[in-house]
């Protein structure tokens, strides 16, 4: 399992690819569930033409390990994978990639959906936006995901 935070904008197909064909022997698994999280150009009834997404060094890796902790003990893993971005982000980058792999697919599935929604709500991540009309506000809350 692993978790990875990067300032540079990323490919999450390669990422997930490279990833599979790296660590997962082929026919091992029999399910792979993907979400992938990309910028939006809008946000609460406003235009939005960028973000800074900050995060705390080591707490937020840690907190996110200890996601895919819980989640293997939960469901049988064969393996999971958090890329999550942080720095300066614009309309339609990829913010987050979370991909399970398992033996099944409903494993796969709420797997992957718990990790994300986790990963929303209990991740030190914070999102500062930069509006169309110039002004900064920081995202004060989740979109509700259930």
């Amino acid at each position: 399992m692993r978790v990875a935070l990067s300032e540079t904008d990323f490919d999450p197909w390669r990422a997930l690819a490279e990833y599979q064909e790296a660590r997962l022997a082929p026919g091992r698994h029999g399910a792979t569930a993907v979400f992938v999280g990309t910028m939006r150009e809008f946000n609460e009834d406003a235009s939005v033409v960028g973000m800074r997404l900050e995060h705390y060094p080591g707490m937020t890796e840690r907190e996110l390990e200890r996601l895919l902790e819980a989640a293997a003990a939960r469901w049988s893993l064969l393996d999971a994978l958090v890329l999550h971005r942080v720095g300066e982000l614009s309309p339609g980058d990829p913010i987050v990639l979370v991909a399970v792999w398992a033996a099944h697919r409903r494993e796969a599935f709420e797997a992957c959906r718990w990790l994300m929604e986790e990963l929303k709500s209990n991740a030190p991540f914070w999102k500062k936006e930069r509006l169309a009309d110039g002004r900064e506000r920081w995202v004060e809350k989740n979109t509700p995901g259930y």
